[in-house]
């Protein structure tokens, strides 16, 4: 069966939907049908979890199977993290000597030095400041992109091109499309699970699947600024929380309700993403328990992501599921951490931000490193947007799309590496430019996808992650 047999446009007719039109018209119940396929080992719901083999996915051997996306909501400082410019402090005060942007989301004035000494680290001699101690001592484990952009000014426009690749329209997040593509690799779990994501700027369009089939959108643990010590998948009970007879009594009604309605071919693609979903959650609450149970893991092991309830506490514990949930084989795991957005207060408040998630990263890469998880498992730091290195008030940089940093770690690239270069200031991406659609090119193909093969039939078109556009950074291939 090929991928566009599978889309939603057409009302879906033949094929895999047909054979589960006569399950959901059957006597079988949707607890039997999720019975069955546990005890047999198979899912009822494969033919739509992800792209199938007819499209040859993987297209080429992966360098990595898995993503965990450490995202930065609000745009953390390039120049005060780790895009050293020493132009900066030289010209403290002075005007910028060049245009800044026509569009600008808020005025900015003159040149402001970072309140952060850089320092360098590792073999590879990279340049990082004093917000990232811990991090920087994995400097040769990491690859730096310097010359990341983009084309939105505010967060919520930003952040759907980070996450979706486009900014205006509505289009399925990047670990939908990932998770459409590949599936998991644990058929008890989602493919795309999100850890604490921000409601807001776009909210779960972030992290919905739009037009893919509905199993991929993400899956939710926890809230914004919500307490991780309390986080859990709403509405996921244990599998003790009720008898199985009871739980298939009320699947069963739930199936004879859908039945009702299977006659409306318009319909089949909804119930048929209804039955995966009660197929999956049956699963999951046979393993998530336990996954989320954090008590099992050592005490040296809180004790190195920070987790003792103290500023580290809340992304240690982020940090250290994420880590339980790639090593049980979700796909793509994205942990969110806000708010980077100091128009002012920004040494306050960088200073506290980067004091919560700096050791509890630096104590995730050494743990993939140590379980040997980081060959085969990409980490992206990053975030919407960086900073201006032109000052808002006093104390404050406003939104920069032009030039940002991101990171990547483990996956297939290179060790103590840094492609691209912003301008002297960091205003603009100057050298080896890399756009978001190449970004995500580029993440794609290191799972073994190619970015342009990789499409989805809906309302007459072929649609994919980076749209029409997109190129392969290939040199930051190990």
């Amino acid at each position: 069966m090929s991928i566009e047999s599978k889309n939603c446009d057409s009302g879906c007719r033949n094929g895999a939907w047909a054979h589960r039109r006569d399950w959901i018209k059957g006597s079988i119940g949707l607890g039997g049908i999720a019975m069955a396929e546990m005890m047999s080992g198979k899912s009822v719901s494969a033919a739509t979890s992800r792209a199938d083999s007819d499209a040859g996915l993987p297209h080429f051997a992966p360098r990595a199977k898995r993503v965990i996306f450490l995202f930065m909501h609000g745009g953390p400082s390039h120049v005060d993290t780790f895009d050293y410019k020493p132009q900066l402090a030289k010209h403290d005060g002075k005007p910028l000597p060049f245009d800044k942007p026509r569009i600008q989301f808020a005025k900015t004035g003159n040149l402001l030095k970072s309140p952060w000494r850089f320092r360098q680290y590792g073999q590879s001699g990279t340049w990082v400041s004093d917000l990232f101690p811990h991090v920087a001592k994995h400097v040769d484990d990491l690859t730096f992109v310097k010359s990341m952009h983009g084309s939105n000014e505010a967060h919520g426009g930003a952040m759907l091109k980070v996450h979706t690749g486009s900014d205006t329209f509505v289009r399925p997040s990047m670990g939908s499309w990932i998770s459409y593509g590949l599936g998991s690799e644990n058929e008890n779990l989602p493919s795309f699970i999100t850890i604490n994501p921000t409601l807001g700027h776009g909210g779960v369009r972030n992290f919905g699947s739009a037009f893919l089939p509905p199993i991929h959108q993400a899956t939710r643990i926890g809230s914004t600024r919500a307490p991780m010590k309390n986080a859990k998948i709403e509405n996921l009970a244990s599998a003790t929380a009720t008898t199985p007879k009871l739980q298939q009594l009320q699947l069963d009604l739930l199936h004879k309700l859908d039945a009702s309605k299977a006659g409306s071919a318009g319909l089949d693609s909804q119930l048929a993403a209804r039955l995966e979903s009660f197929e999956l959650a049956f699963r999951m609450q046979m393993e998530t328990p336990s996954l989320m149970d954090l008590s099992r893991e050592t005490a040296t092991t809180f004790a190195e992501y920070g987790i003792n309830g103290g500023p580290t506490d809340n992304f240690g514990r982020q940090c250290l599921l994420a880590r339980r949930l790639s090593e049980s084989g979700v796909r793509f795991v994205q942990v969110t951490h806000n708010y980077w957005d100091q128009h002012s207060k920004l040494k306050e408040k960088h200073t506290e931000l980067a004091g919560e998630v700096d050791q509890p990263i630096a104590a995730l890469l050494a743990d993939l490193k140590r379980r040997g998880l980081l060959e085969d498992t990409l980490v992206i730091w990053g975030a919407e947007f960086g900073r201006t290195p032109t000052a808002q008030g006093n104390d404050g940089r406003d939104h920069n799309p032009h030039a940002f940093t991101y990171w990547m770690a483990g996956g297939g690239v290179k060790r103590g590496f840094s492609y691209g270069q912003s301008d002297e200031f960091g205003f603009y991406a100057a050298e080896q430019k890399v756009h978001i659609h190449d970004f995500h090119a580029t993440v794609l193909h290191l799972l073994g996808i190619d970015h342009q093969r990789l499409t989805y039939r809906y309302g007459g078109r072929d649609f994919r992650l980076t749209d029409v556009e997109g190129n392969v950074i290939s040199e930051l291939f190990s």
